[in-house]
């Protein structure tokens, strides 16, 4: 993995870690489908400048469009209506808890879809990671507190592991930023159901929520989904996925610095946790990827 995609996975992580507390306040201006939809507008209409002045493509072929509505409804509708209706009523730390299990998902989404194979070190390390995640939510002073709502969150975590791994597939032919502006336009496209009331709640809506709806269509939807297209399109998706274990980790970080709520030693511990999970998983995937050549090396 080089060393623009790690520079580039590390500011996602902040991006989406951000995202958490930034929804919080959203959803005190706005439902959930009115603050899905509207941030998924701002998203949206951030990609169309950008394409146009770079130079790229702003339509997908024909023959792609309804794969890219199948991305669009796994990795932008489903997770993110069920992620803001389970934020809910869903506490912070269950809810870290349960997207966390998402690179486990996707490992073994991507084994049965693409044949992406994980070494035993790299389950490991996915195992490892995840354990570093529950001591964090451990550590969490609010603690777990498990709802019904928690299976729509399970939704999420289960759909991005089918966009995640669906999505390796179209950068043969697209660059990745096409992929995640096309993608994020058909998954914006479903929520149009959601345009009556919309016009009355953004014209009532105070300062902070609609700021934060802003950050979040900007940030972590247009910049972070486009860094994270661009690493799956340099290294394989189990490797990139484990770098989302970090995502809880500055969460807390920045609730800490945004909300003053201080995390506690076990949190601490459970981060430098998941990090040595991570490392597991990408001695493995290097490991694994050495192996082809020695083979080739020692039959020429």
């Amino acid at each position: 993995m080089t060393a623009r995609v790690l520079i580039g996975l590390s500011i996602l992580a902040v991006l989406w870690g951000s995202a958490f507390p930034v929804i919080k306040i959203g959803l005190e201006g706005f439902s959930p489908p009115h603050l899905t939809l509207a941030r998924h507008l701002v998203a949206s209409a951030c990609f169309v400048p950008f394409l146009l002045l770079t130079g790229r493509r702003i339509w997908p072929e024909r023959r792609d469009l309804g794969y890219f509505l199948l991305l669009g409804v796994c990795g932008i509708t489903i997770y993110h209506l069920g992620l803001n209706y389970g934020e809910q009523r869903v506490s912070a730390g269950a809810t870290s808890l349960i997207i966390a299990t998402a690179p486990a998902l996707t490992a073994i989404v991507a084994f049965f879809l693409i044949d992406e194979r994980l070494p035993k070190l790299g389950w490991a390390g996915i195992g490892t990671s995840f354990v570093g995640v529950l001591l964090i939510v451990w550590g969490d002073s609010r603690g777990i507190r498990f709802d019904p709502f928690a299976l729509l969150i399970l939704l999420s975590a289960v759909s991005t592991a089918f966009y995640f791994t669906l999505q390796k597939r179209m950068f043969s032919r697209y660059k990745a930023v096409e992929v995640t502006a096309f993608a994020t336009w058909a998954g914006t496209l479903p929520m149009l159901l959601f345009l009556p009331g919309f016009p009355s709640a953004l014209a009532e809506v105070a300062a902070p929520p609609l700021l934060a709806t802003i950050y979040i269509g900007v940030f972590p939807s247009a910049v972070a989904y486009t860094l994270f297209s661009y690493a799956l399109s340099q290294a394989p998706v189990t490797l990139v996925t484990a770098y989302l274990y970090t995502v809880p980790i500055f969460s807390l970080l920045l609730s800490w610095l945004l909300l003053g709520e201080v995390p506690s030693l076990l949190t601490v511990f459970g981060g430098a946790v998941a990090i040595v999970g991570i490392v597991m998983v990408n001695r493995a995937k290097r490991a694994q990827q050495r192996l082809p050549r020695q083979v080739a090396g020692a039959r020429s």
